[in-house]
């Protein structure tokens, strides 16, 4: 058996989607009842979402998370085996239920609300050593929603890198708004995957600017880029930026009617990571990115309309 039989190592969070279409704006208490054009039950969380993209991609990927012992835990592993990834290493939690999320979709702006059960249980430790000493790649998705594994994620990570993986994090939102914790986790990141407002928010914190203190997004990604970490930031519409070899690298976006965006930073991170680690130069990589995740927003829900390689790349 060769060392790498994982192109790709997914740790993070997992659960349901529950995607409500066309829902107003407030929705009205009091038993009011309100009809919604669509709704659907669909695999959800940022991990999982990008491991059932890079395995559509053609990765060989694997993915490690928490869910209960319970019928969204089931849902869960088994839409992600169905999707060709591994899920052997997961840990079912017989204590705690599975996270569930209701995602409240108006045209393109949503409200996420997520009831975490086991998701802040996940820890660095429950990755098998011998799964990560077989993975060519490994990405954490969700770091403030996993304090457990963000404590341990810097020694993780550099298990990995002496191990011969590279790395990458999508921190995804703070809902607390502190960013605190990433000073030790950026240095042994070789590429962070935030959106725009994710990178402002991080660049703040790690260079103690203040509230007040306007950061731009130029300079948020040279900052991010001199604490050794690679930022590759997602725009929507707008394409992406990144700041490598002292320069900016930006692409564009084609137009595109999005019937939902749900995941779409998720399928960013999948096709990223799939062009890197097939070889191809940065410029390319975010292009295809960008298409993967203006892909994926053909349909509802994370991972229903992700792209195959031969659409990302045609």
């Amino acid at each position: 058996m060769s060392r790498t039989t994982f192109d790709l190592l997914v740790v993070g969070d997992a659960n349901p989607d529950v995607i409500v279409s066309g829902s107003p704006r407030h929705p009205e208490f009091g038993q009011r009842e309100q009809l919604v054009p669509a709704a659907g039950l669909v695999l959800g969380g940022s991990g999982a979402i990008t491991a059932y993209g890079a395995a559509r991609l053609g990765l060989r990927t694997a993915f490690v998370g928490r869910v209960g012992d319970d019928p969204a835990g089931a849902f869960v592993l088994d839409a992600l085996r169905g999707g060709g990834v591994d899920v052997s290493a997961c840990v079912v939690d017989p204590a705690v239920p599975t996270a569930m999320t209701v995602v409240l979709v108006d045209g393109d702006d949503r409200a996420i609300l997520t009831a975490p059960g086991c998701l802040d249980r996940l820890t660095a430790t429950d990755v098998p050593p011998g799964l990560l000493e077989r993975a060519a790649h490994v990405h954490v998705s969700s770091y403030f929603l996993q304090p457990l594994l963000a404590a341990g994620l810097a020694g993780l990570f550099g298990m990995a890198r002496a191990a011969g993986a590279s790395t990458s994090l999508d921190t995804n939102d703070d809902p607390a708004g502190r960013w605190a914790g990433l000073a030790d986790v950026l240095p042994v990141t070789d590429v962070l995957l935030p959106n725009e407002n994710e990178a402002l928010a991080i660049a703040r914190a790690v260079s103690g600017a203040g509230t007040d203190e306007h950061v731009d997004l130029g300079r948020a990604v040279k900052e991010l880029a001199a604490l050794g970490t690679l930022p590759v930031v997602k725009r929507g519409e707008r394409g992406a930026l990144a700041f490598a070899d002292g320069q900016p690298v930006e692409v564009s976006a084609r137009p595109a009617t999005v019937v939902d965006a749900v995941g779409a930073g998720d399928s960013f991170n999948a096709g990223l990571l799939a062009a890197l680690l097939r070889g191809l130069p940065l410029s390319r990589s975010m292009s295809v990115a960008v298409t993967c995740g203006t892909l994926s927003t053909r349909a509802a829900g994370g991972t229903a309309a992700q792209p195959t390689w031969e659409e990302a790349t045609s």
